[in-house]
């Protein structure tokens, strides 16, 4: 990879991000202004509006999206993914699912969730067929023996409202994501929380699916004051069809490896271990991706040589 690509067409190119002013979004700006600044006058780029869930891989399914992101990467392996979808990497975000509830609540377990009289509120994202923290969420529940239909839910599509939800005393238990976020932090300002492990017979059906456990070390949360156990909840899947054309799929690598520095300027105002983008990017961990990588994509990682790095940087 010592000499720079570039098209020799003039391409249109179409993405799928988040709702507009998440990482998502940003991920596909970054690569459309970087592909586009190798690519002929005339070409065209696109960044869709979408759920960074099931909607992404249905996109790419239906010829709606040429590149899109899906998160969490841990889920794609318990999907059934055809040989006709591929990915160029993965980006990442260290995060995790968390269980936190009131500390009033008598329970030490997701499991004895069930064990309360009367109804129970649960903050957290709907189980629709798309919004992948509502299926773990629910999924969760149920195979911790909780019924979800004894609950009450409080449900946004986003994570913030939720957390906003469960710290506001609006719900008893909040099941969710982006822990890194300011937002987490202010859970236990109105009152005390404790988190729940899922348990060992979740942690073990998800992990037969592909999808692991990790720790949140204590400290990390207000008021967890020993490492939690969970489900992985991290990384974004950058996926595309089989069929994207080889010079465009290793010109999209040769972006994220060579420019990741304008993508990671972005966030260094945050210290790496609280950025919903994990910095430094590392070409290698990019390269390990949960479902089997373009061939033109591992082309380009294996062709990365010195990685040194390309481009400038309109972030600093």
């Amino acid at each position: 990879m010592t000499e720079e690509p570039r098209l020799d067409r003039p391409i249109t190119l179409a993405f799928r991000g988040d709702w507009g002013q998440a990482n998502l979004h940003r991920i596909c700006g970054w690569l459309a202004q970087e592909i586009g600044d190798r690519s002929p006058e005339g070409s065209k780029f696109a960044i869709w509006s979408g759920r960074g869930g099931m909607d992404q891989i249905n996109a790419i399914r239906a010829g709606e999206a040429d590149i899109s992101l899906v998160v969490p990467s841990p889920a794609l392996p318990g999907f059934k993914i055809d040989d006709e979808m591929c990915a160029l990497g993965v980006m990442p975000q260290r995060d995790r699912l968390v269980v936190a509830v009131d500390a009033a609540l008598p329970v030490s377990t997701v499991a004895d969730l069930a064990t309360l009289s009367g109804k129970v509120t649960v903050a957290t994202s709907p189980d629709d067929g798309v919004n992948l923290i509502g299926f773990a969420a629910h999924k969760g529940l149920r195979i911790a023996g909780v019924d979800p239909e004894r609950l009450s839910f409080v449900y946004d599509e986003r994570p913030f409202p939720p957390i906003e939800a469960f710290t506001a005393g609006e719900a008893d238990v909040l099941i969710h994501e982006a822990i890194m976020t300011p937002h987490w932090q202010s859970i236990a300002s109105k009152r005390p929380v404790r988190y729940l492990p899922w348990g060992d017979d979740v942690l073990a059906a998800f992990a037969a699916e592909g999808w692991p456990s990790a720790t949140v070390e204590a400290g990390y949360l207000p008021g967890l004051t020993e490492d939690l156990l969970t489900l992985d909840f991290s990384d974004f899947v950058v996926i595309c069809p089989r069929t994207l054309a080889d010079d465009i799929a290793y010109l999209a690598v040769w972006c994220m490896v060579k420019t990741r520095r304008a993508l990671e300027s972005q966030y260094a105002h945050i210290p790496p271990e609280r950025s919903p983008i994990t910095y430094p990017l590392v070409p290698a961990d990019m390269a390990r991706t949960p479902i089997p990588l373009h061939p033109a994509a591992a082309r380009a990682y294996a062709d990365a040589g010195d990685d040194t790095l390309d481009g400038a940087i309109i972030w600093r």
